[in-house]
């Protein structure tokens, strides 16, 4: 549904209007079993693709029931006098599981009760929401309504709109925000609404706003705090602005207020790791060493990965083992870095060895970990191994998610076996994952390879609309 049409659905609530429209309810999965070949033998797998712990499946199946019973209610003129922890618990639920349409609509609901009290924090917290789903118009029309209930923004306020522009790209907007805070009345804008600005900046590859947003920082006398700084940092060091990035470090390290900490260092050797300096990235943590900085396991996790990726297996090896020496526990992250970097090395042996030491130090695979054991296998042609993986999955309670569905569709995909592919594909969309650009491009070329080209045609028109 277009957003222009959604804006009168949840507006009609907030403010009296002839016009209403209802947003489509959400599709139901429906539940299927389908089975994979294994050793020619048909085994039943992946029973219930997104089995959860009991205690884990009834709070999700709660909260979603809660978020739509009271979501069904705001249709209706009737409820006016509603449990207030009813519907607050429900608008939390909503904000924080990113249903941006069901808050809007709970929010409405929540203006007609008759205990209702307009709060800037609510409108605070429906703003970030807004920002985070790039929603802009919806952001603009939520501003209204503030002014509308006879609340006075706040900074905060102020400043989750300046997000909710920053971050769809809208920066006139962003900046008129901010020229409205500095004409209110006790509402300037303070170093926390500019570091939104910033990370809203980078977010968006607008690095010619940074030097315009510090200067006017400067301009008003707002010092920069160390998140400030990291941010910046980081992103100079993602678009590979290495001058830039040490500059600003300078900068950070002159400042009075704040000093480099972990979350530096950990950008300094991320930005230098990634492009492959490991010799810049190595004196770079020797550095920071020196400022009497301490790693973490995150620093440990850059250094892993920068030295798998250039191929320095021993040195990799090496800050595992400095890790166990130190007391460092392996996350997740971790483990599933070097089973992906030895998978793609074609090491099959010593991804496999880590696996089984993850699971033998209690560490829960996820999705990411499966994509990796998925792909290697299939581009070593281990396909029964593959078939392994998913019946792990079938009793594991993780998640699948639509990558994890496109290194499956891929694997069978690239063996052949278009008609398992297929399956899968089926599964999928019965899942509420919705196939992607990948989807319908791996699909296709496995077509194609089979000769099937009636299917491929129609499977590239199906990916063309999504590009359009």
């Amino acid at each position: 549904m277009p957003d222009s049409l959604l804006n009168f659905s949840w507006l009609s609530l907030c403010m009296p209007s002839t016009c209403s429209k209802k947003c489509p309810n959400e599709r139901k999965p429906v539940k299927r079993r389908f089975s994979v070949a294994a050793n020619k033998t048909e085994v039943p797998v992946l029973k219930g693709l997104q089995k959860r712990q009991k205690k884990e499946l009834s709070k999700i199946l709660w909260t979603e029931a809660a978020i739509k019973a009271i979501e069904g209610k705001a249709e209706s003129k009737k409820f006016k006098n509603l449990s207030p922890k009813a519907v607050l618990e429900a608008l939390d639920e909503a904000i924080q599981h990113s249903k941006w349409e069901s808050a809007l609509k709970i929010f409405g609901l929540l203006r007609k009760q008759q205990w209702y009290e307009p709060r800037c924090q609510t409108y605070t917290k429906l703003l970030m929401l807004l920002g985070k789903c790039r929603k802009a118009e919806q952001a603009g029309l939520l501003f209204e309504v503030l002014l509308s209930d006879g609340l006075q923004p706040t900074v905060d306020v102020f400043t989750a709109l300046v997000n909710a522009y920053g971050m769809c790209g809208l920066f006139d907007l962003a900046f008129s925000t901010i020229d409205d805070m500095k004409s209110a009345y006790d509402c300037k804008p303070d170093v926390y609404t500019y570091s939104i600005l910033l990370r809203c900046s980078i977010k968006n590859h607008r690095l010619d706003l940074v030097s315009q947003i510090l200067a006017e920082m400067t301009y008003l006398g707002i010092e920069c705090s160390a998140v400030t700084y990291n941010t910046v940092i980081d992103g100079y060091g993602k678009a590979e602005l290495f001058e830039m990035m040490e500059n600003v470090l300078s900068d950070m390290i002159g400042s009075s207020t704040c000093h480099p900490d972990v979350f530096t260092m950990n950008s300094f050797i991320s930005s230098y790791g990634s492009c492959g300096k490991i010799e810049k990235m190595e004196r770079s943590y020797e550095e920071f060493q020196l400022m009497e900085i301490s790693p973490d396991v995150r620093t440990f996790n850059i250094l892993i990965r920068s030295y798998g990726r250039a191929g320095m297996y021993q040195k990799m090896e090496s800050v595992l083992n400095f890790m166990e020496k130190r007391f460092f526990s392996p996350v997740v992250v971790t483990f599933n870095t070097v089973i992906d970097i030895f998978g793609r090395a074609g090491n099959i042996e010593k991804m496999d060895e880590f696996f089984l030491k993850m699971k033998h130090q209690g560490i829960k695979p996820n999705t990411n970990t499966y994509c990796s054991l998925v792909n290697a296998y299939s581009k070593t042609g281990k396909l029964f191994k593959v078939d392994s993986i998913l019946r792990q999955v079938e009793n594991s309670d993780v998640v699948l998610d639509t990558p994890f569905f496109n290194c499956v569709i891929s694997a069978y995909g690239r063996a052949g076996n278009v008609d398992k592919m297929s399956e899968f594909f089926s599964e999928m969309k019965e899942k509420n994952c919705q196939p992607d650009y990948i989807t319908f491009a791996t699909m296709m070329q496995a077509y194609k390879a089979k000769g099937m080209t009636e299917v491929a045609e129609t499977i590239e028109a199906k990916m063309l609309s999504i590009q359009t």
